[in-house]
Order: C-alpha cells, then sequence, then structure tokens
C-alpha cells in the first residue's frame, strides 16, 4: 500500500520556521492503529489523515494525531491540511476549489477559509468546531512545578490558571513578564503526575508583552502527548482569544491579536487569531496564518 504524504511548515512565511505538519492526503483504508503508528513514525507534532467526506457536501473527514494519541480537534493541523489541498486543488478525485473547505472531525464540523495571493494559496483560517467552554481551575503550585516556574511569576488578578476549550482542552496561565515565559521549562515528571492527558492536553502559557508587532507571546507544553514543546498551536491560541475576549469588559467586541509562539525554541511563528462577542458572550472564535510547503513523498507500506 502506497501512501502519499505531504510536509508543511504552518504559522510561518518561510520555511524552517513555524509548526511542521505532516498530511498522508490518501488515507482511506488505513486503521486507527497504523494511523498512530505512522504519527509516531513521523514524530511531529502532529501528522493528519486525509479520508474521504462522509457528507458529500464536505471536503474531507481529517483524522489528527500526535505522536502517542489522537486528537479531536487542533488548529495548526488543519490550517496545513487545508493549505495543502487548497493547493492541490483536488481530494480524491473531486475538485477542491473557492475559498471555503469544510472538515469533517471528532470535535465536529471545522469550517476553513482559504487566502491567496496573485491566484496562489498563502494562508487559512479555521473558525473552531465548538463554542468556547470552561473546565476546571488547577492549583498554581502544580503549574509552577509542572514548568519549573517561581510563583512570583504567575499573573492571577485577572483569572487563575483554568482549563478552557474551543475542541480541545488546554490550562491556560497568564505570566507576567516575558523573561519569565522564557525561562519555562516542563518538567514531564509531574505532567505525568497531576496533569495526565486524559485531564488536559498540556499547559499554554503566554503573556501579554507587544513586541516587534506581536501583541502576545506563548509557549504550550504536551510531554503526555509526545510534545515536550509545540512551536504553534493553534487550538491553544484560538481559546486564548476568546478566552481574553471573555475577561474584557464590553459586552460586545470583535477582539483580534497577533500571536508569537516558538519564539524560545527557534521555531518563530505568528498566529491571527480572532473572537466575536455578543451580549457578554464568546459566540465564535478564528485562528489562521500563513504556510510553505517543505517536503512530499511516499509511505510504502507492507
Amino acid at each position: 500500500m502506497k501512501l502519499n504524504f505531504v510536509t508543511v511548515d504552518v504559522f510561518t512565511d518561510r520555511q524552517f520556521g513555524g509548526n511542521p505538519l505532516a498530511v498522508v492526503t490518501n488515507a482511506r483504508g488505513l486503521s486507527t492503529e497504523r494511523m498512530q503508528a505512522i504519527a509516531a513514525e513521523f514524530n511531529l507534532a502532529e501528522t493528519t489523515f486525509v479520508l474521504p467526506p462522509r457528507d458529500p457536501a464536505h471536503t474531507a473527514e481529517v483524522r489528527i494525531f500526535t505522536p502517542k494519541a489522537e486528537m479531536p480537534f487542533a488548529g495548526h493541523p488543519n490550517v496545513g491540511t487545508a493549505f495543502v489541498l487548497a493547493r492541490a486543488g483536488e481530494c480524491y478525485g473531486r475538485p477542491v476549489s473557492g475559498d471555503r473547505l469544510v472538515f469533517e472531525e471528532k470535535a465536529g464540523l471545522v469550517n476553513m477559509d482559504i487566502s491567496r495571493e496573485n491566484g496562489i494559496v498563502v494562508a487559512t483560517r479555521l473558525a473552531a468546531p465548538v463554542p468556547l467552554s470552561f473546565g476546571e481551575e488547577i492549583s498554581p503550585g502544580i503549574v509552577v512545578q509542572a514548568c519549573s516556574l517561581k510563583p512570583e511569576d504567575l499573573k492571577l488578578d485577572i483569572h487563575p490558571p483554568r482549563v478552557a476549550s474551543c475542541g480541545a482542552p488546554l490550562l491556560f496561565v497568564e505570566l507576567k513578564s516575558r523573561e519569565a515565559l522564557r525561562s519555562a521549562a516542563p518538567r514531564p515528571e509531574v505532567f505525568a503526575r497531576e496533569l495526565p492527558r486524559e485531564r488536559v492536553v498540556g499547559i499554554h502559557l503566554y503573556v501579554q508583552a507587544a513586541e516587534g508587532g506581536i501583541d502576545i507571546q506563548t509557549r504550550m507544553f504536551a510531554p503526555e502527548h509526545g510534545i515536550p514543546e509545540d512551536p504553534a498551536t493553534g487550538g491553544a491560541n484560538v481559546a486564548l482569544i476568546g478566552l481574553l475576549a471573555h475577561h474584557r469588559p464590553e459586552a460586545d467586541l470583535v477582539l483580534t491579536k497577533a500571536i508569537g509562539q516558538g519564539f524560545d525554541m527557534g521555531r518563530p511563528s505568528l498566529l491571527e487569531a480572532a473572537a466575536e462577542k455578543k451580549g457578554g458572550k464568546v459566540t465564535a472564535t478564528y485562528i489562521g496564518g500563513r504556510c510553505v510547503p517543505m517536503m512530499s513523498g511516499i509511505i510504502d507500506l507492507a
């Protein structure tokens, strides 16, 4: 069985930046176990597997795997997969055209917008498949241990460390300074003991410190998913923009932010985030960015 794959760097305008993604474009017939094994072989933050849609009105079914587990939804895999299929112009013999794709995923339908320059696909943007929701609050002490921080590094006046989700639950923690964010380092033994992947995907640290046209800098640690640090996490940042809008005093708001991630690990990424708030409730969240193609090839399965 021969599988075609493409790799792209996501949330960047240059090769060797952003977050790498592998996209297997003809995964029909693969078992879940084979998909997981292939994702572990690529050993990227995520690998996607493109299947024919269950509903012909949609573009494709997309399954997303980290090296250790399947994800119901994630951001950079959707942005990169939409980029690959829009550039290819077809999926299982059906044309892929226009400025809107729809993916079927375990979290629900994911709507993707396509951006072109001079007729060439350069960027995509997703709308989160489910509304922003909140989960448990988690002790600052656990965060300090898990991320090698000091208690005074945490900024707790707006919200405590809290789980939020737009399809993938993460723990959101605001820090006081760019220096604190830069100093953070994951401790896998603490994640394994306190934050197993059944509880949260990982910890998303952020600081609202504008620099170089970027409004917010973030880092995401998910060692229980085989991701010590992620260069760009669309699923986290699409919830983060909703979290920020939720805590703003305005009842009606369109909030946009440029979010940087991966700068402290040599994979600078730029994510464009937006949230809509009406009547005091966050009603929609979006994340998008540019992509660049890297590699293509064949997996020759015995």
